[in-house]
């Protein structure tokens, strides 16, 4: 009896383990290149998030009048708390940047096809949920820099055609930013977003499952030799999570999370800019016609990625990054484009402002304009790599892909590091 109940116990945590994993893995999916691990650290830092964010609890107070007051006294007196808020602050950073890699990785492996078509959808929400995570928690410390990177955001949901200006108003609260927007943010925060976060994970990881793990490349040769998921696979993942919570620790402990003064709403910071996740959209913003910037090139990119799983060889073969050699060259030649591109087209409309900016010409120079030169280019170009350069329409595929990426990388970078007061170009070094 009592060895029975012993060799229960021992096999309790193996078998919890194994609701998430399958029994035996292929000996292919435990190369560290493969995922490096991004899945795994994604999920670590939303464990942490749960646990850091519910002891917060405890001292943040969701009151316009005390919510800063309440996180200056996190750092008063050593208190624990402040080092609770630097962890949750640098996971959630973190999580958008894990996140964003997972993301990129799981396409350039060819893992959106086949079975693992809905996975891709289920991560896509995941990853907007992320996002969004991070902004609804941006606006909690009330303080200057909270304040006024939300204000730039729900004005640009505002752009956003019929919907935009009352769902603006229902995150507000009202017509302006206060009492209502900081519970609305700190009950989204807290509750809805946790909780539809846990049900995507759990799917994405049951969905995973299905598909019979990670990715791994068809080589055609026979059966793939498997090995047990434990300890093979779970001595691993457990050391890719105590290093990444161990840095996260360390890294907290050292380095505060930053708390500018009390929000004064009558007094805007200059440069007055949204959250670092945001700025890839503030930034096109300043360049394109706002229904444009905000609505339809968002709404195209997420249709192609919805639709890309479901266009016939469109995906990259399984288990190769960027489709191989070929394909890691074309990669490279599309990234370096992309880069020049941005950086030149950002500094043309830098000096055409004046020019092309009139309101009357607006909506054709800042919208339709840019809208077609954009279409034509893309279809130009997969024209040119399918029957020009014989690129399959996968690597072709991934060609777009990592142009609108790395344009986007390039756009948040410009918007964080080289903007302003008043918004202008300027070169901090």
């Amino acid at each position: 009896m009592n060895s029975a109940h012993t060799r229960a116990k021992k096999q309790f945590p193996s078998d919890l383990l194994l609701h998430v994993h399958p029994r035996t893995v292929p000996v292919e999916t435990l190369r560290f290149t493969l995922s490096f691990g991004l899945g795994g650290m994604a999920t670590t830092l939303v464990l942490l998030l749960f646990i850091t964010g519910i002891l917060q609890k405890v001292s943040y107070i969701p009151d316009i009048q005390r919510a800063y007051h309440s996180i200056q006294f996190m750092y008063t007196d050593s208190n624990f708390a402040g080092w609770l808020r630097n962890i949750h602050y640098w996971s959630g950073n973190m999580l958008v940047i894990i996140s964003f890699l997972h993301f990129c990785r799981v396409f350039l492996t060819g893992a959106i096809a086949g079975r693992r078509r809905l996975n891709w959808i289920v991560g896509l929400f995941l990853l907007g949920l992320v996002f969004f995570s991070n902004f609804s928690g941006y606006l909690l410390p009330w303080d200057q820099l909270a304040y006024w990177a939300v204000t730039i955001f729900l004005n640009m949901i505002g752009y956003i055609p019929f919907i935009g200006q009352p769902l603006a108003q229902l995150l507000r609260g009202g017509s302006e930013i206060g009492t209502e927007t900081l519970t609305n943010f700190y009950a989204i925060h807290t509750g809805l977003l946790p909780f539809l976060m846990l049900l995507l994970v759990i799917g994405h990881f049951w969905l995973i499952r299905k598909a019979r793990g990670l990715v791994q490349q068809q080589s055609g040769k026979g059966p793939t030799f498997s090995v047990p998921v434990m300890p093979n696979l779970i001595v691993r993942e457990a050391a890719v999570g105590l290093s990444l919570i161990a840095a996260i620790l360390l890294f907290s402990a050292i380095v505060d999370a930053p708390l500018s003064g009390a929000a004064t709403p009558g007094v805007s910071p200059n440069p007055a800019k949204a959250a670092w996740f945001f700025m890839g959209l503030q930034e096109l913003l300043m360049h394109l016609h706002p229904v444009f910037a905000i609505c339809v090139f968002p709404v195209i990119v997420l249709f192609c990625l919805l639709a890309i799983p479901f266009w016939q060889n469109s995906a990259l073969n399984e288990g190769i990054w960027f489709n191989g050699e070929r394909g890691r060259k074309l990669a490279i030649v599309v990234s370096i484009t992309s880069i020049t591109l941005t950086i030149a087209a950002v500094l043309i409309d830098n000096v055409a402002t004046n020019i092309i900016g009139s309101p009357a010409t607006a909506l054709f120079t800042r919208g339709v304009l840019p809208l077609v030169i954009f279409l034509s280019c893309h279809c130009l170009g997969y024209a040119l790599l399918t029957s020009r350069y014989s690129y399959t329409r996968g690597e072709t595929v991934m060609a777009g892909f990592l142009f609108i990426v790395v344009a986007m990388i390039c756009l948040t970078v410009i918007g964080v590091w080289f903007r302003g007061p008043g918004m202008q170009l300027m070169f901090p070094f």
